[in-house]
């Protein structure tokens, strides 16, 4: 008997492959096969929203080589992913092979492991039409969106400018930060902090100012400090009161799409994008020295916190082994879903919680290494115990003043021995300090008046802006990488270092969006629509009905814009250049086009002179002394070579810098990351600096 098993991708078939056996053959469909053609809006409004779907070009061979084994099988199974997407992949199969829908034909393999691949194929069913609705509903939605309205903001601003559904709402998120942060005025405060040392001891512990008899002090200036330490001159300290207690904090739970994003931001300084990659592989497969292909990790877009039971009684068992049984808590943790969750998935999670980082170091590449170790720490210590801590407050008066000092001191590390989540902005610095007593008299080792002022709200970074996505119910787990790819690949947003902030391009997309179309770019609206296009997937809404009602006030909206509008256009300020113009003695400055940055004269349409855009460095090219320049790979990776190229080879994926190496003289290079690092490239020299 022949059975085809039809999957996404080629990993992934090689996997499954191993644990089905002889009698199965499986193959990949490379994603989708069929969808809107890009050259046209190919749906037709005015027949219930109906999409012109086409063999995406490039793949006719492969569909091709798909239906002549289809027809040469006794039974298909569509195994593609299990999501939205993945269930419409399979629709689309269905259809180009021609499968009845009514067919029980549609696996699902929410871990490529051989108990997963098991269960899988154990529980087949029908193609879910209502998920494949949902996934249709958001795709020709967003096809309407960007392709009416793409043409124009392009002419009211310049060429080759998008305007999506999603990307529009991100951008404004990350506009209107930038505007609260401009529109911040900061607030001068003074604190008066103190190291006091406690009778019999030698240990400082730290204090701070609070108040006096009549309650807490706001100190506005710095005459208000003064006043106060000429107050405590020669005062006599005492601790007059102490409260000792204890806190437990628990882990947080294992990963979900989101978090996972935004966890190995800040710890790994990955992008999105280049996180799901690397979680795709993981969950796909690997090929493991002394144990075969299996993948790593259960399914990575998900927006659930269920773990299945055998998984908390796996990581129960490797932590009694490997840590004690005092790690492990009273009872297994299970984690609540927030609302609105599709809770399609588990979290994710190792598929195999016993085996180890370290165990499967060998088998994997750099990235692939550090982000299994990210999850597979977060959900072993998610099932670990609390972390047990003594704290302590206390007040120490002098002169009628009162300063309070908080702190702690860990009892039981608990879950923190694996695994302490990280922040996206630093939170109060611990304060570990010593046990204190009532009626201790102290001496002020020293009191020193400190100027601050109110900060303004932070800029996104790319692991805060995922969050504000999620928190608003804007777009879904499989689109955050996607997004913010798009907004910065545009160049409507910026990176310097992790933060994000927007372009004058960027701000001047969204003011207009924000004028013309201001549902579009509404948070509420937005995250409205995201509720609508899920109750299609419940199937308590038609999808061509939902589109019709969107349809009807968006192309209103629409055309009064473009009436509105008529003959205006929007100018931005342009960079200009040292580059002059060889026709007519012009500055030349930088523009944007539908292919990125170009150089052109400024006396357009007069002069059309223009050049290709080169960023440089401001270093010299250490081999020949041409400038050094910014390039990329066909992939989009960012290199440095110089200006003479190809007469001077000259290439680095470090970026040059204008210091000296001190121990050689060689010229330095800085490698960037989480800290950048200076450092001398010359074999034998070793020299580095932080």
């Amino acid at each position: 008997m022949s059975n085809l098993v039809i999957v996404e991708s080629p990993a992934k078939a090689k996997t499954i492959k191993k644990y089905l056996g002889d009698g199965y053959e499986v193959v990949a469909s490379m994603g989708h096969v069929r969808d809107l053609p890009s050259a046209r809006l190919s749906v037709d409004i005015n027949h219930n929203f109906e999409p012109k779907y086409e063999v995406i070009r490039g793949k006719e061979k492969l569909v091709d080589e798909l239906q002549s084994k289809a027809k040469k099988s006794d039974k298909i199974y569509l195994a593609t992913d299990p999501d939205r997407e993945g269930e419409a992949i399979s629709w689309h199969l269905a259809y180009l092979l021609g499968l009845p829908l009514d067919e029980i034909d549609r696996v699902e393999f929410t871990e490529i492991t051989k108990s997963g691949i098991k269960n899988g194929m154990s529980a087949p069913r029908t193609i879910n039409i209502d998920l494949v609705n949902a996934q249709q509903a958001r795709r020709i939605l967003d096809r309407i969106v960007g392709y009416k309205l793409s043409p124009f903001v392009s002419q009211k601003i310049h060429r080759g400018l998008s305007a999506g559904r999603v990307q529009s709402v991100a951008v404004r998120i990350v506009v209107d930060r930038e505007n609260e942060i401009r529109a911040f005025k900061p607030e001068e405060y003074w604190t008066v902090d103190a190291k006091f040392i406690p009778k019999g001891s030698r240990k400082a512990f730290c204090a701070t100012l609070y108040g006096d008899a009549k309650g807490k002090i706001k100190i506005k200036n710095q005459e208000q400090a003064d006043a106060i330490l000429k107050e405590l001159e020669g005062a006599d300290y005492m601790i007059t009161k102490v409260k000792n207690g204890t806190r437990k904090k628990s882990p947080a739970p294992p990963f979900i799409t989101s978090t996972l994003q935004q966890e190995a931001s800040r710890k790994l300084n990955f992008q999105s994008r280049r996180t799901m990659k690397v979680a795709q592989e993981l969950y796909e497969g690997v090929e493991l020295q002394g144990i075969g292909a299996m993948g790593l990790i259960t399914y990575m877009r998900t927006d659930s916190l269920r773990i299945s039971n055998d998984a908390v009684a796996d990581a129960s068992k490797y932590i009694g082994e490997n840590f004690g049984k005092n790690y492990l808590p009273p009872k297994p943790r299970f984690f609540k879903s927030r609302a609105g969750a599709q809770d399609g998935h588990e979290a994710i999670r190792p598929s195999t919680p016993s085996l180890s980082p370290a165990q499967v170091k060998s088998s994997l590449t750099s990235d692939q290494y550090k982000l299994y170790k990210l999850i597979w720490e977060r959900f072993i210590a998610s099932q670990m115990a609390d972390c047990v801590q003594k704290t302590t407050q206390a007040d120490i008066e002098g002169n009628g003043y009162v300063f309070k000092a908080a702190g702690y001191k860990v009892e039981f590390d608990g879950f923190t021995k694996l695994y302490i989540e990280g922040r996206d902005e630093a939170g109060e610095k611990d304060n570990q300090i010593l046990s204190l007593e009532k009626d201790t008299p102290c001496k002020a080792k020293e009191i020193v008046p400190n100027q601050h002022f109110t900060q303004p709200p932070s800029r996104y970074t790319e692991a805060s802006l995922i969050k504000a996505l999620e928190e608003y119910g804007i777009g879904r787990p499989s689109t955050y990488a996607a997004t913010i790819s798009t907004i910065t690949g545009r160049e409507y947003v910026k990176r310097e270092g992790k933060t994000l902030y927007p372009t004058e391009l960027g701000e001047a997309l969204s003011n207009l969006m924000k004028e013309r179309f201001p549902k579009i770019v509404n948070v509420k609206f937005t995250a409205q629509m995201e509720q609508e296009l899920d109750t299609v997937e419940s199937g308590a809404i038609r999808w061509d009905e939902l589109l019709d009602e969107f349809y009807t006030d968006f192309d209103k909206t629409l055309k009064k814009a473009k009436a509105d509008m008529q003959g205006v256009k929007i100018t931005l300020k342009e960079d200009e250049t040292d580059i002059i113009c060889e026709k007519c003695g012009r500055k030349m400055v930088v523009k944007v086009g539908r292919y990125g940055k170009f150089i052109a004269c400024p006396g357009y349409p007069e002069c059309k002179n223009v050049k290709k855009y080169v960023e440089e460095v401001g270093v010299k090219c250490p081999k020949c002394g041409g400038d050094v320049i910014v390039k990329h790979t066909k992939k989009g990776k960012e290199f440095y070579g110089c200006s003479n190229y190809p007469e001077c080879d000259f290439v680095s994926w470090y970026e040059p810098i204008a210091e000296k190496c001190p121990q050689c003289g060689e010229p330095l290079f800085k490698k960037k990351g989480k800290k950048a690092t200076i450092f001398c490239q010359k074999e034998g020299c070793g020299y580095t600096k932080k």
